[in-house]
């Protein structure tokens, strides 16, 4: 097992104490925030903590990530709550039915994912799209549970029936709930600045715990949690008949699930494996999720995910190996064998006030305003994800993240940087001569550099750049290729194109500084006659030299029509290369 591997490997630089210790933490933060998700997907609270025990241990054996936490989080639990409520499904016994097949599925497509090695996808999920997709399910679940804040009961659907629910509810309007729900947010937010490391949601679940025994809180019209029995979950068989007519709802629904988790879970898990100088294998993540989502549904849980708030604490605690996972699986062994009758004195609207500081800390506001000021296309990337997850729902926001993921690979392909480059005088190499005040043009030529690969999404845009920046006198154009890695049978046969309307009009045309892999790439693909006929070169000065150009080149003049040159120190250039040519040094 990687568990004992770990442990083998780091038995000399484990805090054995630190890691049990932040294990029972971490059970112990798990029991209301578990509860609370297991409501949001219409389960009763118990299997919140079903959902940590059997998973987190499976989790812990076959990870290869140290510190990071799962159980039974808000996105997923999210999303299944929608699909119920999309599917009008609220009969519990329902719902008991389904969900356990929903997390099956969901472990089914982990498992794909796993043979297909898709581990590699989350790295054409960009973070404004992956921020507005967390940060809309979050905020979704926030307006959901706010009622119980005060007394009321949650709603369902989308942001505009969750505020009408919101205002419908205050007729419920509990003073003594609301003081409790809102207050409890206020001090967990406060101690989070002031006392980060202390385990504030334990503490306040007790503090709930104590003011309904020694007050009587429900006597005052505050709702309680519901009677939770002791003992170990059942196994449960799939009854697949319930998914007569919502087969291909459940399909989708659980590929956007197990896609979210995925994606969250491998980004989170590989920050902190970033942070600490570890490996994190992504194949073998997938393979884990499989696992942990498979045990979820063996006891019914709604899907499993990773934790980042509970990571974080765990984290901050000194956790050095998923010895914690084990401590905390345990934990909750006796929690669910002989804890579950005090859980009955904690008041839901401190559940609730527990639950929603937690949706506040997943909400991406430091990158929206960062976007915002920084990069206002992906700032509109962000707020689209955002706003497609908040009102039209999680599985549309999951279908319109992937698409516009898959846009902004798109648009960064279909035009990468270029820049057409030029000689400083006195001294080597080629330099940009929109970015640097001193370099100028070699006479009569064109020198390119396109720093993406080759293919049917920009090649148009190649070779529009080339034919725009062609004056009456250029008698040569050589492309700077280094970055070039590849090209496609499309890109291959509108080089050969380019190379004969060029020649046909006295230009010639070279291709320079590329791997030699690409030329056999172009025999491959029908552009054999741009090596027969010497287009490629190994270097620009080759190129230059077949056009009948030496060093040193005779250079345009400069922006002023001068064309004597003055010396200039390697600092400029320097500069220029930082920081651009308009802005002084």
């Amino acid at each position: 097992m990687l568990l004992f591997t770990q442990i083998k490997k780091d038995r000399k630089s484990i805090a054995w104490g630190k890691d049990i210790f932040a294990g029972i933490v971490v059970a112990l933060v798990s029991i209301p925030i578990s509860m609370g998700y297991a409501q949001i997907a219409g389960l009763p609270p118990v299997y919140g903590l079903y959902g940590s025990l059997l998973p987190i241990l499976l989790y812990g054996l076959l990870t290869t990530s140290k510190q990071f936490v799962i159980g039974v989080d808000a996105m997923p639990a999210a999303m299944v709550g929608g699909m119920l409520a999309e599917m009008s499904i609220a009969e519990q016994n329902e719902i008991l039915d389904i969900v356990p097949i929903i997390t099956l599925f969901t472990a089914i497509w982990f498992f794909i994912f796993y043979f297909c090695k898709a581990g590699r996808i989350v790295n054409y999920i960009s973070m404004p799209v992956m921020g507005g997709f967390i940060s809309g399910v979050g905020l979704t679940i926030i307006l959901m549970q706010v009622p119980k804040l005060y007394g009321g009961a949650p709603g369902t659907g989308e942001a505009v029936k969750l505020i009408g629910n919101i205002i419908d509810e205050l007729f419920n309007w509990n003073l003594l709930s609301a003081i409790l729900g809102v207050g409890t947010i206020v001090i967990l937010l406060v101690c989070k600045k002031l006392i980060p490391k202390i385990p504030m949601t334990v503490v306040m679940m007790c503090l709930g715990a104590f003011l309904q025994i020694i007050f009587g809180l429900d006597s005052y019209g505050v709702k309680m949690m519901p009677q939770v029995d002791s003992g170990l979950p059942s196994i449960v068989f799939p009854d697949f008949s319930v998914l007569s007519g919502r087969l291909p709802d459940t399909i989708i629904t659980s590929l956007g699930i197990a896609g979210v988790i995925m994606a969250q879970t491998l980004l989170a898990s590989g920050n902190y494996a970033r942070k600490y100088h570890e490996k994190l294998n992504s194949n073998q993540e997938l393979l884990a999720y499989g696992v942990m989502n498979l045990a979820g549904a063996s006891v019914g849980c709604c899907p499993i995910n990773g934790s980042v708030s509970r990571s974080g604490i765990s984290d901050s605690m000194g956790c050095h190996s998923q010895v914690m996972s084990v401590s905390a699986s345990i934990t909750m062994l006796f929690v669910l064998l002989f804890g579950t009758p005090l859980l009955k004195y904690l008041p839901a609207p401190m559940l609730t006030g527990i639950v929603i500081t937690a949706l506040i800390g997943i909400l991406e506001t430091d990158l929206a305003i960062k976007l915002w000021k920084r990069v206002k296309n992906e700032w509109i990337v962000f707020m689209v994800a955002f706003a497609s997850v908040l009102f039209l729902g999680t599985l549309y926001g999951v279908i319109i993240g992937v698409l516009l993921s898959l846009w902004e690979v798109a648009i960064r392909a279909s035009s990468p940087p270029t820049a057409f480059v030029g000689r400083i005088p006195g001294h080597g190499n080629f330099y940009s001569l929109k970015r640097n005040r001193y370099a100028r043009a070699i006479k009569n030529t064109i020198v390119y550099r396109f720093s993406g690969n080759l293919f049917f999404a920009n090649i148009d845009f190649f070779c529009d750049s080339i034919e725009q920046a062609i004056k009456e006198d250029t008698h040569q154009v050589v492309v700077d290729a280094r970055a070039i890695g590849s090209v496609d049978i499309t890109a291959t046969e509108r080089l050969v194109k380019l190379n004969t309307s060029l020649r046909k009009r006295g230009i010639l045309f070279y291709i320079a500084e590329h791997d030699g892999s690409l030329n056999d790439q172009l025999r491959r693909l029908g552009g054999a006659s741009l090596i027969d006929e010497g287009v490629v070169k190994r270097t620009i000065t080759l190129a230059l030299s077949d056009a009948g150009l030496e060093k040193p080149y005779d250079l345009e003049p400069g922006e002023d029509g001068t064309e004597t040159f003055e010396e200039t120190d390697a600092s400029q250039h320097e500069h220029d290369w930082a920081f651009g040519k308009d802005k002084k040094q």
